[in-house]
């Protein structure tokens, strides 16, 4: 078989561990969920993938990000205005049955969604607080506790996050996100491949930007 044929390892279908656990959460194709992920109400684009323990609530998460062990998107905050921070104020129902979840406060939570782009790489135990928007292309570091928006292509580290450089000059920035190749076709991907491994990130966009806008 010739070695332009596209051929896959493994099936499109998600991947996910049997000790996951998932509510309310879209995969996209060539997504891998690993073990002890715990996940709400989260989407996630194709092949992007979360290594163990990591979990997340309320949020967008795009293509071919890199999500390592113990990561937690938008981290839980508690009601610090009221008399006391606990859960029992939030989800009373646990202890009193009689008296049911704060549905005001859930929506509170859920409307501040986090928003990862695309090919982002989130360093080990790093932490997403709500409402947070992570640019395609960024890297946070591990341990990171990231509280403000994080441009894209952006490395930010430290607690809490700041930025420490751009992984590439303005205009190759600007030229990445005008590629949009996470949403190139795969098979485009693909032929692509090896280029993406060897080639100097401008000489890479010189050559298949134009095939791309002919795909």
């Amino acid at each position: 078989m010739s070695e332009d044929v596209l051929q896959f390892s493994r099936d499109v279908q998600p991947k996910i561990h049997p000790s996951a656990q998932l509510k309310s959460v879209k995969l996209g194709q060539y997504t891998e969920i690993a073990e002890r992920v715990i996940l709400r109400d989260v989407q996630i684009g194709n092949f992007t993938y979360l290594e163990r323990n990591g979990e997340g609530i309320y949020a967008e998460i795009g293509h071919f990000c890199s999500i390592a062990s113990n990561v937690r998107i938008n981290a839980l905050e508690h009601p610090m205005q009221r008399l006391t921070m606990h859960k029992m104020t939030y989800r009373p129902n646990e202890y009193f049955r009689n008296i049911g979840v704060d549905m005001e406060y859930r929506a509170h939570r859920s409307s501040r969604r986090v928003t990862i782009g695309n090919d982002v790489w989130i360093g080990h135990g790093a932490v997403i607080l709500p409402g947070v928007s992570i640019g395609t292309g960024a890297v946070i570091g591990a341990n990171a506790v990231v509280s403000k928006d994080v441009p894209p292509y952006m490395i930010v580290a430290g607690v809490p996050a700041k930025i420490l450089r751009p992984r590439f000059d303005e205009k190759t920035v600007e030229r990445l996100l005008q590629s949009a190749w996470w949403d190139w076709p795969v098979e485009l991907i693909y032929k692509a491949l090896p280029d993406i491994q060897t080639m100097e990130i401008n000489a890479f966009l010189d050559k298949w930007l134009p095939l791309a806008e002919d795909a």
